[in-house]
């Protein structure tokens, strides 16, 4: 079995609705550490951001609403 296919597996069997929410906050609590210690990354032009909101809402989107 893969690498991918296990931990797809682990999540389809094991994981919550929760547990995913709870490794959301978790990802946003490092984002939040991140920008203390490098303050820089604020001062980025706001298309930085949308740009990268958009290349990492491709494929949940797809997934979601597009593949059958």
């Amino acid at each position: 079995m893969g690498f991918i296919k296990l931990f797809n597996y682990r999540i389809k069997e094991h994981f919550t609705i929760m547990d995913i929410k709870l490794a959301q906050l978790a990802s946003m609590f490092v984002l939040i550490i991140f920008i203390k210690l490098i303050p820089d990354i604020i001062s980025l032009n706001y298309w930085v951001y949308v740009v990268g909101v958009i290349i990492f809402a491709i494929r949940p989107i797809y997934v979601m609403f597009i593949k059958k």
